[in-house]
């Protein structure tokens, strides 16, 4: 056998120098790719061209050879390009180097051109799809500019640093959008149902300061306030009340005790026997013709039901004034109430409902918090029914103001089996919701119920660029098993990036969410300020959210649910297929993964804007500026009320993770409580789980005076012609349409009503 000595040996080693190629590249992102000689190639040659004596392959090809087996196997973008410049200084072609310095100048300036861009719209208070993404934040304000550079910044680290090359693509290529990307690298949660009880039992610490105990109505509304205001700044999503009259009815019996010994004091008798008397109702009395006890016990109430008043009132003014982030960002906020039967908690109920009825400032309709009656049969929904006056109040009440929505305890998906009208906690057992409609109830890993749980985080599907790359397919049948295909292949995506977001959340430390972290989300009292959050979060819900159900359709077969039974057919088909697949990945992954009916604020805009660049104008699909939210019926269709809920209400079971129902009526809704009555009676009958109305109200921003004339162009008040319409936005109210996208605005004007009698 021939054997080699050590200096033979080493001898037939390669040169480290000379022989060993390039296989890998370093972006400027982070993401490792394959090494393509042939970059190299192109950006000499386009620096060449840009002088005298042109192209010269052989010196190309001599120095695109000499870079790509420089001895490193891997190298980055940028030690790469300083290679170029070297072998191109020592060349004979000086003005090529020149060339190729000043071309790789202009590429990092167009690299940044567009933050560049961005900002000074920002600076400049321009108007547009930037500024105006979220129509709750005023843009213009410093704080709320600084919230602006912050997040456009934030979003390009989030694609370059925390998504996968395949998430990357599909969101590019607007496949995909993953809702408050901005706030991904904080590692904050989307939402919360706050358990306002422990709140008020027990106090809290938000890191600067404590809260003690609350002992009296006054101090449960504002712990409210305060607790909610707190989270926002530990949350990128909403805050909401699950329970907000079960939370502090118990505070209107210790207030009325407070006045029962304020009565003991001044008269020197031992009322003790009153203070815990039974009381049919809080409600106001003259005291005329009443002495002694009796007349001590309605004073009391009296004084108590008017504290109950000025704190619900405060509360509401509170909420629609505390900042709780730059940009004037008041929380936002839902409380969910209506099914405490109590003496107090009807109190509670009556008080609030006056309140928002009478408007805050000037009279003024209040934009948070939004706020959900929770309807339901044995407790508020008939005639017989212990709190039906209260529903009809409500009716009334959202008739001029647009708040209460409605929540039906009574559909079938939104049952518990351990609801009993006999069980002082029942409210444990009834869904809450999120104003916007985010709905977090059902639980594979924990106690069903809405307290203490909420949305970790979702991503949305833009099904209509998958429709219309179906569209060339001749063959009905094939085009739609196309269309499965690519649904099924994005919707893994979507599963496994929600999945990648939980494993970058859960190692967040407790301390980061201070309030949130120790008290309020379900299990957190376990958890000492250095522990992850990983053992608790998986009691919240992932969500794969869709827009544009009625443009899908229109693309795949002509025509959208609410034109035709065949597609209303395939309609359901295609949900039903995202919620049967979000089962698959609950069990995959073993998260709470459910399908969402994405409320699309600056979304509906920006899929339709890129698809329309890609695809042109498409009728029916690309040919408005926005695409219809979810499953709902488009805004421009024209039908009844009752089509409408016939065509949404199967969807509802479908979208566990947050869906709501609209009607559109014409006119002042004011003087006809009726017409909200009858929308939550379709609710009833076609078993949906959360609605409300919209209507005509007008607002004078000069001084703050409302009415619903649909024509009104002068302020009969103040004569100011400043005039805005108040209305919705993707579930929740703006005080001024300034603050709209584009393509909100041309849904706006699309809205057409719905007859509720046809």
């Amino acid at each position: 056998m021939n054997t080699l000595t050590l200096n033979e040996k080493t001898n037939l080693k390669p040169s480290l120098t000379e022989n060993v190629m390039i296989q890998t590249v370093v972006k400027r992102d982070g993401r490792i790719v394959g090494f393509n000689e042939e970059k190299i190639a192109s950006a000499i040659r386009k620096a060449m061209l840009q002088t005298a004596l042109g192209e010269d392959e052989k010196l190309i090809n001599k120095i695109t050879n000499r870079i790509a087996c420089n001895g490193k196997q891997q190298m980055s973008v940028e030690e790469i390009q300083d290679c170029v410049e070297k072998e191109l200084m020592k060349s004979p072609r000086k003005e090529v180097a020149r060339a190729y310095i000043s071309y790789r100048d202009k590429r990092s300036v167009a690299r940044q051109a567009k933050t560049r861009d961005i900002f000074t719209e920002i600076i400049e208070a321009k108007s547009n799809d930037v500024t105006r993404e979220n129509a709750n934040m005023n843009a213009d304000t410093p704080a709320g500019m600084m919230m602006k550079f912050a997040s456009e910044s934030t979003k390009p680290f989030v694609d370059d640093y925390l998504l996968s090359p395949e998430v990357k693509e599909a969101v590019k290529n607007g496949y995909l959008h993953i809702h408050d990307k901005d706030y991904y690298p904080t590692k904050s949660l989307t939402c919360v149902q706050h358990p306002l009880d422990k709140i008020l039992t027990y106090g809290f610490s938000a890191g600067h300061g404590e809260s003690r105990p609350a002992k009296r109505i006054e101090t449960a509304s504002i712990l409210g306030c305060i607790s909610m205001e707190t989270v926002q700044n530990e949350m990128h999503g909403g805050q909401a009340i699950p329970a907000f009259d079960f939370y502090l009815a118990p505070y209107v019996r210790t207030s009325y005790i407070e006045e029962v010994k304020v009565v003991e004091n001044f008269t020197g008798e031992d009322l003790s026997d009153l203070y815990n008397a039974e009381i049919d109702d809080f409600i106001s009395k003259p005291l005329d013709g009443l002495s002694g006890k009796e007349r001590a016990k309605q004073h009391a109430i009296n004084r108590t039901v008017n504290r109950v008043h000025q704190s619900m009132e405060a509360f509401i003014h509170n909420m629609n004034t505390i900042h709780s982030r730059g940009g004037n960002q008041v929380v936002f906020s839902s409380i969910n109430y209506g099914t405490d039967t109590s003496a107090e908690g009807r109190c509670i109920i009556r008080e609030l409902l006056i309140s928002t009825y009478e408007g805050v400032g000037n009279g003024a309709t209040a934009i948070f918090p939004i706020q959900i009656w929770k309807k339901k049969r044995g407790v508020n929904y008939l005639p017989e029914d212990k709190n039906y006056d209260l529903y009809k109040m409500a009716c009334k009440v959202t008739a001029k103001r647009f708040f209460p929505n409605y929540l039906n305890l009574d559909a079938t998906f939104n049952k518990d089996d351990k609801w009993d009208i006999n069980d002082p906690k029942r409210y444990e057992h009834e869904v809450a919701t999120m104003g916007c409609r985010t709905r977090v109830f059902e639980n594979r890993y924990g106690k069903k119920t809405s307290i203490g749980r909420g949305n970790l985080s979702f991503t949305s599907i833009n099904i209509v660029r998958l429709a219309i790359e179906c569209m060339n397919i001749e063959n009905e049948e094939e085009r739609i098993k196309k269309f499965f295909d690519k649904l099924e292949h994005t919707l893994v995506i979507a599963a496994k990036q929600l999945d990648d977001r939980f494993n970058f959340q859960k190692t967040a430390l407790a301390k980061q969410f201070p309030l949130l972290m120790s008290r309020l989300w379900i299990g957190s009292e376990k958890l000492k300020p250095n522990d992850t959050i990983e053992s608790v979060i998986n009691q919240g819900t992932w969500s794969i959210g869709f827009i544009g159900l009625a443009e899908c359709l229109k693309a795949l077969i002509g025509v959208h649910h609410g034109e035709s039974a065949k597609a209303q057919e395939l309609g359901l088909k295609i949900v039903t297929y995202m919620r049967d697949r979000c089962n698959d990945f609950s069990q995959q992954y073993r998260h709470n993964y459910s399908v969402l009916a994405t409320p699309a604020e600056g979304l509906s805009g920006s899929f339709t804007k890129k698809d329309k660049k890609t695809f042109g104008i498409i009728e029916g699909v690309t040919d408005r500026d926005y695409y219809t939210n979810s499953s709902h019926v488009p805004v421009y269709y024209k039908c009844s009320a009752m089509h409408k809920a016939e065509i949404e209400a199967p969807y509802h079971d479908l979208e566990r993770a947050g869906h709501i129902f609209y009607v559109e009526i014409d006119g002042d809704a004011t003087h006809n409580p009726d017409v909200v009555a009858s929308v939550v009676d379709m609710m009833d009958k076609f078993n949906m789980g959360y609605g409300s109305i919209n209507h005509n109200r007008n607002r004078c921003m000069d001084c703050g005076y409302e009415n619903a004339d649909k024509e009104m162009k002068e302020c009969p008040k103040c004569h100011s012609t400043n005039i805005d319409k108040l209305q919705r936005i993707t579930g929740y109210l703006v005080g001024t349409t300034d603050r709209w996208n584009n393509a909100k605005l041309h849904e706006l004007n699309d809205r057409t009503t719905h007859s509720i009698n046809s």
